[in-house]
C-alpha cells in the first residue's frame, strides 16, 4: 500500500516528540532506581515506593517532574538512610532542586554533579559527607541561588568557586570542619542575602570587605571559629539590609563598634561568649527593629545605656556574665515586648524596676548573683506567662508577693540566699508545672501549708529559714520529688511516714530542727534514697533495721539525737554507704567491725558513753531493772569476809593486769614497728607518711579503706590509702591483691603504686596523687558541666587502654572486678588512670571464668551473669566499663536517678525503646547530658553504640577490651571528623 509524503512527515514529527520523551523517562527512572540501591535505610528500608515500573517515577515520594516527565525536583529529607550519592545523579540533567537533608549520608560528593546545570537549590545539610567540598561542581550551575551544606564533615579551605555564581542568594557552609581564613573574594558575591560560616575552624581576621555585600540580610560567622586577635569590623555598620548578625563564641576582642547602631533593619544581634570589652555603645539604640540582644559572657563594663529606652521591640536582653554595674533602668520594665531578661553575675545594685512584668509578656527573669535589694515586684506574672524566676544571691527583702503563688506558668523558682521574710505563698506548693522550688537561706517564718499537690516538683529546698510547725504529711503527694531539704529551721513533731512513699526521693535532709519521735519504719520503702541527714534533732528509739536494706544509701547522718539500742551489724554489708555519723546519741553495746565499718573513724561514734570501741577487751554490761532487784535481795556477806574478798580479788586482778599490760606493751611495740617498702626511689620516710593521717587530709572513703592526701617534705603530694587488718588473720581488705597486682604492672593509664608502709595491724598504700580526683566526682559533682565532650571521649579512650592492658598484656590476665567512674582517677591534665585493685583477680586462661564465693563490685556496675551466677571473667569488666561510657554520654549516676531500683542501663534501654522513630541519633538525643554544648553528634553516637555493645546482657555478645580500644581510636570517618552540634 502506498503512503503519502504527508503521512511520513507526520509520523516523523510524532516520533521526534515521543521517542525522546520515552527514552528520557526511562533514563530518569533508571537513575532513581540507582539512587535507591545506594541510599538504603535500616534493614533495607527507605524509599519503599520507588519501584521499577515504566513511567511511574514521577509518583515516587519526593520526586517532582515537569511536563515532559523529566525529574526537576528531588527532595528526600529526614529519612534514616545511609550510603553514598552515586555518580548516576549527574544524569538528572533537568534537576532544579536537589534536597537530601538529614538523611545520614556519607562519603564525598561525586564530580558528576557538575552535570546538573539547571540547578537552583542544592541542600545537603545535616549528613555525614566528608572530604573537601568539590567547588568545581557548582561552576557549571549559573542559575544556582541556594547552597546549604550545613552540619556535615567537609574539611579543607572554604571553596572559592562560589564567587562565580552571580545569582547566589543563600550560602550556608557552617557546622563543618573548614579551616583557614574567610576568602576576601566572598565580598564579590554581591547577590548574597544570607551567609553562614559558623561552627567551623576558621582563623585569621573577619574580612572588613564583607561590608560590600549590601544585600546581605543574615550573617553567621561565630561558634568554634577562632579569629586571632580580631575584633568586629566597624565597616559592618554599612550593611544596612542586615537583619541578623551572629558573631558568638569566636574569640572576638576589642570594643563593640558604635557603627552597628546604623543597622536599622537588625532584629537579632548575638555577640555572646567572646572577650569584648569597654562600654555598651549607647549608639546601639539606633537598632530600632532589634528584638534579641545577647552580649553575655564578655568583659563589658559600665551601665545599661539610658538610650536603650528606644528599643521598644526588644523581646530578649542577655547581659549576664559581664562586669556591668549601676541600677537597672526603670524603662526596662516599660519595654512593651520584653520576654527574657537575664543579667546574672554582674554588679547591679538598688531595686528591680517596680513595673517589671507589667507588660504581660515576661517569661524568664534571671538576676542572680548581683547586689540587688528592695522587694520583689508584684507584677512579674501579670500576663500569666512567667516560667523562670531566679533571684538568688542578692539582698532582696520583704515577702514574696502572693500573686506569684498563683502564677501557674512557673516551672522554676530560685530565690535562695536573700533576706526575704514573711510566709511562703501556699500556692507555690500546688503549681501544675513547677519542678524546682528553692527558698533556702532566707528569713521565711510561719508553717508550710497543709495542702500540697505539686506533682511536678523535683527539688524542694526551704533550709536555713525560721519555719515552724510540723512537717506536712502532704509532702508525700509530691510524686516527682528527688531532693527534700528542710534543715536548719524550727520544725517540730514527727517525721511523716508518707514522705517515704516517694519512689524517686534521693536526698532528704531535716537536720537542725526540733523533730521528735522515732524514725518511721516506712523509710525502708524508699529504695532510691542515697543521702539522709536527720542530725541535731530529738529523735529517739532504735535505728530501724530495715534502713540497712536501702540499696544505694551513701550518706547517713543521725548524730546529736537521743537514739538508743545497738548499732546494727548489717551496716557492715552496705557497700554503698561511705559516710556514717551516729555521734552524740545514746547507743549502747559494741561498735561492729568489718565491712563498711573499716571506712568509718571513731568520730562517727563519739559522744555515746554506753558504746564500746571494738578495740576494748571489756565492755560494761548494763543492768536491767530485773538484775538490780536480784542483787538487792541476795544473801549478805559478813563485813570481814567482804573486806578480805575484795583485797584478794583486787590484788590478784592488779597482778594479772600488770603482767598483761607488759606483755601487750611488748607486742604492741613490735606490731607498730612501721616499715616502708618502695617500688622506686622515694625521698621521704615512713614517719612523713604517718604524719599525714589526719582527718583534715581525708579525700575519700570506701568499703576497703580511707584515702588521705599527703604532702611530703620534698614537696611531692601522694595519695595514702589506709587498709586495716592484714596481719591479724582477718580479711586483708584487698591489700595482698593490690600489692600483687600493682607491684607487677606498668602502664601509663594504670595508677602508679609508689610503695607501701605497713605494720602488723595496718597497711598504707602510697600512690601518685591525682589532683582532679575521680571521674565520678568530676562528672557528677559541681564541675561536671566543665567536662565537655572532647575531654570525656579522651578519658574513655585512656581508661579503655588501661583495662585492655590488664586483660590482654598481663600474664595471667587481670580482672579488675570494680570498674566504675570513681575508680578512674584524673591527673592534672585530666588524663585517666585506672585505680583501686583491691578486688582484682587473676585468670590463668583467657576466656575462662572463675566462680566467686560472693559478689564484689559496686551497685549499678555489676554484670548480670556475675550477680546471678557469681561467675566472673574479663567480660564482667567490659560490662562495667560500658556503664562508665553511658555515664559519660548521659551525665547521670549509674543508680539513684531513675527510681524503682532502675539503673542507668535499664533506663537507657527503656528510653530508646519508647522512641516513636528510633535511630542512633534519636537515641543519643534522648539521653544526652544537657550540660554538654557544641558536641560533635556523630562522635557521641559512636561512643554510645560502643557502650550499648559493652552492656549486652549476654557476655558473649560484648566486645573484648582490645576491640573496644580499636573502635574508640578508629571511629567511622564520620565520627572521627564530626561537626559540632550547635546548641543555639
Amino acid at each position: 500500500m502506498k503512503t503519502s509524503p504527508l503521512y511520513h512527515l507526520l509520523l516523523l514529527q510524532f516520533l521526534s516528540i515521543i521517542l525522546p520523551l520515552c527514552c528520557h523517562a526511562y533514563s530518569d527512572l533508571e537513575t532513581l532506581l540507582k539512587l535507591k540501591s545506594s541510599l538504603i535505610g535500616p534493614n533495607g528500608s527507605g524509599l519503599a515506593d520507588w519501584v521499577d515500573s515504566p513511567r511511574s517515577h514521577c509518583s515516587f515520594s519526593g520526586v517532582t517532574c515537569d511536563a515532559d516527565s523529566r525529574v526537576v525536583s528531588l527532595n528526600v529529607s529526614l529519612t534514616p538512610l545511609h550510603g553514598v550519592v552515586p555518580p548516576d545523579i549527574g544524569r538528572l540533567d533537568r534537576l532544579v532542586n536537589l534536597t537530601l537533608a538529614a538523611d545520614n549520608l556519607t562519603g564525598p560528593l561525586p564530580a558528576e554533579m557538575s552535570n546538573l546545570t539547571s540547578m537552583r537549590l542544592l541542600n545537603l545539610s545535616t549528613n555525614n559527607f566528608n572530604g573537601s567540598f568539590p567547588g568545581k561542581i557548582v561552576v557549571g550551575m549559573p542559575d544556582l541561588e541556594g547552597v546549604d551544606i550545613y552540619n556535615n564533615n567537609f574539611s579543607g579551605n572554604l571553596p572559592a568557586e562560589f564567587v562565580n555564581l552571580k545569582k547566589l542568594k543563600n550560602l550556608h557552609l557552617g557546622g563543618n570542619y573548614f579551616s583557614g581564613t574567610i576568602p576576601e573574594a566572598y565580598s564579590q558575591i554581591l547577590s548574597l542575602q544570607s551567609l553562614g560560616l559558623q561552627g567551623n575552624g576558621l582563623t585569621g581576621k573577619i574580612p572588613a570587605s564583607l561590608a560590600l555585600l549590601r544585600n546581605l540580610q543574615e550573617l553567621w560567622l561565630g561558634y568554634f571559629n577562632n579569629y586571632e586577635g580580631s575584633g568586629i569590623p566597624p565597616e559592618f555598620g554599612a550593611l544596612t539590609s542586615l537583619r541578623l548578625l551572629d558573631l558568638a563564641e569566636c574569640n572576638l576582642t576589642g570594643e563593640i563598634p558604635a557603627s552597628l547602631g546604623n543597622l536599622k533593619m537588625m532584629h537579632s544581634l548575638f555577640l555572646q561568649m567572646n572577650r569584648l570589652n569597654g562600654f555598651i555603645p549607647p549608639e546601639l539604640s539606633g537598632l530600632v527593629s532589634l528584638k534579641s540582644l545577647d552580649l553575655s559572657i564578655n568583659d563589658l563594663t559600665g551601665e545599661i545605656p539610658g538610650s536603650f529606652v528606644e528599643l521598644t521591640n526588644l523581646t530578649l536582653l542577655n547581659l549576664f556574665g559581664n562586669d556591668l554595674h549601676g541600677s537597672i533602668p526603670s524603662f526596662i520594665g516599660e519595654l512593651p515586648n520584653l520576654e527574657v531578661l537575664q543579667i546574672w553575675e554582674n554588679n547591679f545594685t538598688n531595686e528591680l524596676p517596680d513595673n517589671l512584668g507589667r507588660n504581660g509578656k515576661l517569661m524568664i527573669l534571671d538576676v542572680a548573683t548581683n547586689h540587688l535589694t528592695g522587694e520583689i515586684p508584684r507584677g512579674l506574672c501579670n500576663g500569666g506567662r512567667l516560667k523562670m524566676l531566679i533571684l538568688m544571691e542578692n539582698f532582696f527583702v520583704g515577702p514574696i508577693p502572693s500573686q506569684l503563688g498563683e502564677c501557674k506558668s512557673l516551672t522554676r523558682v530560685r530565690v535562695s540566699k536573700n533576706y526575704l521574710s514573711g510566709t511562703i505563698p501556699a500556692g507555690f506548693f500546688n503549681l501544675p508545672l513547677l519542678d524546682m522550688l528553692e527558698l533556702s537561706d532566707n528569713l521565711f517564718a510561719g508553717e508550710l501549708p497543709a495542702r500540697i499537690s505539686g506533682e511536678t516538683i523535683t527539688i524542694l529546698s526551704v533550709s536555713n529559714n525560721k519555719l515552724t510547725g510540723e512537717i506536712p504529711p502532704a509532702i508525700g503527694n509530691l510524686a516527682s520529688l528527688v531532693t527534700l531539704s528542710l534543715d536548719f529551721n524550727h520544725f517540730t513533731g514527727f517525721i511523716p511516714g508518707q514522705i517515704f512513699h516517694l519512689s524517686k526521693l534521693s536526698k532528704f535532709s531535716a537536720s537542725s530542727n526540733n523533730i521528735t519521735g522515732e524514725i518511721p519504719p516506712s523509710i525502708c520503702q524508699c529504695e532510691s534514697l542515697s543521702a539522709i541527714d536527720f542530725s541535731q534533732n530529738n529523735l529517739y528509739g532504735q535505728i530501724p533495721l530495715h534502713l540497712t536494706k536501702l540499696p544505694i544509701l551513701g550518706v547517713l547522718n543521725l548524730s546529736r539525737n537521743h537514739l538508743s539500742g545497738p548499732i546494727p551489724n548489717e551496716f557492715a554489708s552496705m557497700i554503698s554507704l561511705n559516710q556514717l555519723d551516729l555521734s552524740y546519741n545514746d547507743f549502747s553495746g559494741r561498735v561492729p567491725t568489718g565491712g563498711q565499718f573499716q571506712a568509718f573513724n571513731s568520730s562517727s561514734f563519739a559522744g555515746n558513753p554506753k558504746l564500746c570501741s571494738s578495740h576494748n577487751q571489756t565492755c560494761p554490761v548494763y543492768q536491767t531493772p530485773k538484775d538490780s532487784f536480784k542483787k538487792q535481795h541476795a544473801a549478805p556477806f559478813s563485813t570481814t569476809k567482804v573486806i578480805v574478798t575484795v583485797i584478794v580479788v583486787v590484788t590478784v586482778f592488779a597482778v594479772i593486769t600488770l603482767t598483761c599490760m607488759r606483755i601487750r606493751g611488748k607486742r604492741l611495740e613490735k606490731s607498730r614497728a612501721w616499715k616502708l617498702t618502695t617500688f622506686q626511689r622515694l625521698d621521704f620516710k615512713a614517719e612523713d607518711v604517718l604524719e599525714c593521717l589526719k582527718e583534715e587530709n581525708v579525700i575519700g572513703k570506701g568499703g576497703a579503706g580511707i584515702v588521705y592526701r599527703g604532702s611530703m617534705p620534698n614537696g611531692i603530694d601522694v595519695a595514702i590509702k589506709r587498709l586495716v587488718g592484714c596481719g591479724s588473720g582477718r580479711s586483708d581488705h584487698g591489700f595482698s591483691a593490690e600489692i600483687q597486682t600493682l607491684g607487677r604492672i606498668r602502664h601509663r593509664n594504670i595508677v602508679r603504686l609508689l610503695g607501701y608502709v605497713s605494720n602488723k595491724d595496718t597497711n598504707l598504700l602510697l600512690y601518685e596523687y591525682m589532683p582532679n580526683g575521680s571521674l565520678g566526682e568530676m562528672l557528677h559533682g559541681s564541675k561536671g558541666a566543665h567536662l565537655q565532650w572532647e575531654t570525656r571521649y579522651r578519658i574513655a579512650v585512656e581508661a579503655a587502654k588501661g583495662l585492655c592492658y590488664l586483660h590482654h598484656d598481663c600474664s595471667p590476665l587481670i580482672i579488675h572486678r570494680d570498674v566504675k567512674s570513681n575508680n578512674i582517677l584524673l591527673d592534672l591534665d585530666y588524663e585517666a588512670h585506672v585505680a583501686d585493685f583491691g578486688l582484682a583477680k587473676f585468670l590463668q586462661d583467657a576466656g575462662a571464668s572463675e566462680c566467686m564465693s560472693s559478689i564484689a563490685g559496686s551497685y549499678g556496675y555489676i554484670a548480670p551473669e556475675y550477680a546471678y551466677t557469681l561467675k566472673v571473667d574479663e567480660k564482667s569488666d567490659v560490662y562495667s566499663f560500658g556503664v562508665v561510657l553511658l555515664e559519660l554520654v548521659a551525665g547521670r549516676k549509674p543508680v539513684g536517678e531513675f527510681g524503682d531500683g532502675v539503673d542507668i542501663v535499664r533506663w537507657v534501654k527503656k528510653t530508646i525503646s519508647e522512641l516513636a522513630h528510633p535511630s542512633d541519633t534519636a537515641s543519643v538525643l534522648a539521653v544526652i547530658d544537657q550540660r554538654l554544648n557544641g558536641y560533635p553528634l556523630t562522635s557521641v553516637v559512636n561512643l554510645f553504640k560502643i557502650a550499648m555493645m559493652c552492656v549486652e546482657d549476654e557476655s558473649v555478645e560484648r566486645p573484648t577490651m582490645r576491640e573496644v580500644v580499636h573502635m574508640l581510636t578508629n571511629p567511622p570517618q564520620s565520627a572521627a571528623a564530626a561537626p559540632p552540634l550547635l546548641t543555639l
